[in-house]
């Protein structure tokens, strides 16, 4: 049975439909495909122009070529870059302008970049550009600018708005605590104030508004809130006195003293302690009134041998103990009693330490006598008593400026004749040399290897001939090294006649000394002062002075079983003193002759012979 019906068309009709539609829709691509090739031409424009709508930095250059563009944006920026822009910071007002800091766009990277955002082949040109022209397109260049002269800008910017935070602290007036409240702090972010300079000088468009600067608060560490309790306890701590005992002895402590012994919080602390100045007076005297200080090992002299004198334990506060008990019965509204603690306090050097330094015998002793004034046998005493008790290690070294150390006025040290050059003159501490010479002497005579050694530029007759030595602070110096398996002890000697200086330590050597006559190396050098009140042709000699001169000292060391260890020889010169003479110059005037009257015989003249002078 066939049944015609509109909802059910024949199988053919629908299948003459199917075929249909795809041509259908064929037809109407195609004719999309030409209305948009049509299109795309007709706003495809020319290569050589920029796309109407383009905008680099805001500018439109849209219809100009290249070239024209970045020529328009050269001569905008250029009558912009000598305007100041206003920034703003932590309420001030700073200025600056694109060629202060050296800001240059590159107008010609963006106008090429903006270019190709409009080019393209034919039609996909076209509808880039109608894109451009319908929604606009707009290209920010790129920004060069002069490190220096932008982190001169930050730093000018950063010294006014910079500010550290300020914690809160706690501040003692008398018996009154107070509380110093916290400040915020300010910094300025360089990184992003950097970014937003350059970026703004690089804009064609200036604005009448200041742009802001981003800043950054920073909080303090310690505000007046985290003070609060420690505020209380320093008032209850400085309220009423307390009491300390140690070794069965008891001490009141009044107000005054405990305020001086609290240490405030400072630095970032919110805690109360026992310390400072004051506290470490308080417990070096306590220690003294119920303990002892120890007493390190040393060394007795009695002529050629030495002694150990034995260490001997001694008695102390623990302070670390004593600050924390103090702290706790301060703090207290009762019971306020601190009950320290007394420990052993141990030497330095202890006995046996002292015993394994091997030193026990005299390795050799020299002495020189006084001479000059007061004040340089004051310095002579006061150099050997510094350098007294200087211990060397084997293989260390013995230096005399840092035996002694600085001769200053403050340290007793007095003015006396010294050599400078070939003349005498006046410094304090004069007079030093001499201890140098004798420590010389005491080590050239123990064997030992001396390092450093100046001799005087004048020769001193009163010394050993080669065998003299000076110093100055703190250029010369007069060493020696410890070239022994033992410790070795220098000390020194005050007699009422002299110093003297000897080295004490484990190992015997001897030592054959020997030096050559002094010699004559060249002539008196000579000054001639002119003397307007000698008369002219006259000639006096002030000083003698003395020839420049030279001599060897030779040394042999031996071991204590009579084996050479080493031999040296010290080659020494000295300079001439010079010989002043003072040269007349006075122009003495010749006595008129008198003719004698007619008849009359002149009067015999008569010579009387000069006696030299000495």
């Amino acid at each position: 049975m066939r049944v015609d019906s509109p909802l059910y068309a024949p199988r053919a009709r629908r299948r003459r439909r199917a075929i249909a539609t795809p041509r259908t829709l064929a037809v109407v691509a195609a004719i999309g495909a030409v209305l948009a090739l049509l299109v795309g031409l007709a706003f495809a424009g020319s290569r050589n122009e920029l796309a109407a709508g383009t905008q680099v930095a805001g500018v439109d250059v849209g219809g100009l070529t290249r070239g024209e563009a970045v020529a328009k944006l050269d001569a905008l920026f250029e009558q912009r870059s000598a305007e100041p822009v206003a920034f703003v910071a932590a309420g001030e007002t700073y200025h600056f302008a694109a060629n202060q800091l050296a800001v240059q766009p590159d107008w010609t990277a963006a106008v090429a970049a903006a270019g190709r955002a409009g080019d393209g082949f034919g039609p996909l040109r076209g509808f880039r550009r109608l894109r451009a022209r319908v929604f606009g397109a707009e290209v920010l260049p790129r920004l060069t600018v002069s490190n220096a002269a932008l982190e001169y800008a930050l730093d000018k910017v950063a010294h006014d708005v910079d500010q550290s935070p300020k914690n809160a602290r706690l501040v003692r007036r008398d018996l009154r605590i107070q509380v110093v409240p916290d400040a915020t702090g300010a910094r300025l972010d360089r990184d992003a104030a950097a970014e937003l300079i350059v970026r703004r000088l690089g804009q064609l468009e200036r604005t009448s508004g200041a742009t802001a600067l981003p800043v950054s608060v920073t909080p303090a560490e310690v505000t007046e809130e985290m003070l609060a309790a420690p505020a209380e306890s320093a008032r209850i701590a400085i309220s009423r006195p307390i009491v300390v005992k140690a070794a069965d002895r008891s001490f009141r402590v009044p107000r005054r003293r405990v305020a001086e012994l609290l240490k405030l919080p400072q630095d970032g602390s919110a805690s109360l302690a026992i310390g400072g100045p004051a506290a470490d007076a308080y417990f070096h005297t306590l220690s003294t009134n119920v303990g002892r200080p120890p007493r390190d090992a040393g060394f007795a002299v009695y002529g050629e041998t030495v002694q150990v004198v034995p260490a001997r334990d001694g008695l102390e506060v623990n302070v670390p103990q004593a600050a924390r008990a103090i702290l706790r019965a301060a703090t207290r509204p009762t019971n306020r009693v601190a009950r320290l603690t007394i420990v052993r306090a141990t030497p330095d050097r202890s006995t046996a330490e002292a015993l394994a330094m091997g030193i026990d015998a005299r390795m050799s002793s020299y002495k020189t006598y006084y001479s000059g004034t007061a004040d340089r046998i004051t310095n002579l005493q006061l150099g050997v008593r510094a350098l007294d008790g200087t211990l060397v290690s084997p293989g260390g070294t013995f230096s005399l400026n840092d035996a002694i150390g600085e001769r200053t006025i403050e340290r007793g040290f007095r003015s006396a004749p010294v050599i400078i050059g070939n003349e005498y003159a006046e410094e304090v501490g004069g007079g030093t040399s001499q201890v140098a010479t004798t420590v010389f002497n005491a080590a050239w005579e123990a064997g030992l290897r001396i390092t450093e050694r100046h001799p005087h530029s004048l020769y001193i007759s009163r010394y050993q001939l080669g065998r003299d030595a000076t110093v100055y602070w703190p250029s010369l110096d007069l060493k020696f090294v410890n070239d022994t398996k033992t410790w070795l002890l220098v000390k020194g000697f005050t007699e009422s006649d002299g110093i003297s200086v000897a080295v004490y330590g484990g190992e015997s050597r001897r030592v054959e000394s020997s030096a050559t006559p002094l010699v004559v190396t060249g002539r008196v050098p000579v000054e001639r002062v002119k003397d307007p009140k000698l008369p002219k042709g006259k000639t006096v000699v002030e000083e003698e002075g003395t020839a420049p001169t030279r001599t060897t000292a030779t040394r042999k060391i031996y071991s204590a079983d009579g084996d050479l260890l080493r031999s040296e020889t010290w080659a020494t010169s000295y300079e001439g003193e010079t010989r002043v003479v003072r040269v007349g110059t006075k122009v003495v005037a010749e006595p008129k002759k008198s003719t004698p009257p007619t008849g009359e015989t002149p009067p015999e003249t008569t010579s009387t012979p000069t006696t030299p002078r000495p």
